[in-house]
């Protein structure tokens, strides 16, 4: 019983019209339809827009000063590089200059030191061998008045003179 009074309402369906009646609900359905978009247009969606190009106009801003910072970063890096590159051939420059000056004057210092330990050398060879003539006078002085005296012991002193 229940298949047929649906049967039933499904064919007074299709005497009024059927399932879509052309009417004045849907020209209404339709306006209702614009006002809406019109509302949300006006209320949500260009507010959100604006926000969102905003949002995107900032970004790209802030996209364009980041690069232009980073490119004038890279400039500067490479500056300082170059700068840093000079420097350093310069110190280079300093320190080889600095150790030829000190090779030079420790080699004359060393000349120096040793025409000093040649001259001092000089000096006492000269004067061991004053003090061994000395040394040696006095000897043979020595050895004199010694052999007068052992010929005296063993001559006489009257012989020997």
């Amino acid at each position: 019983m229940m298949h047929w009074t649906v049967l039933l309402a499904v064919e007074e369906a299709a005497k009024e019209g059927g399932l879509f009646d052309i009417d004045a609900t849907l020209p209404l359905m339709a306006v209702q339809f614009l006002i809406l978009v019109a509302v949300l247009n006006v209320i949500f969606y260009k507010p959100l827009t604006k926000s969102i190009e905003e949002r995107a106009d900032y970004i790209r801003n802030t996209q364009v000063a980041a690069k232009e910072r980073l490119a004038k970063a890279q400039q500067l890096a490479h500056e300082y590089e170059q700068k840093l590159g000079d420097t350093r051939r310069e110190s280079q420059k300093v320190i080889a200059v600095a150790q030829a000056e000190a090779q030079k004057s420790a080699s004359v210092k060393v000349a120096e030191a040793q025409k000093e330990a040649q001259v001092a050398r000089e000096k006492a060879g000269q004067e061991i061998e004053q003090q061994k003539q000395d040394a040696m006078r006095s000897l043979e002085q020595e050895v004199d008045s010694l052999s007068r005296q052992i010929l005296e012991k063993l001559l006489g002193p009257e012989l020997v003179k």
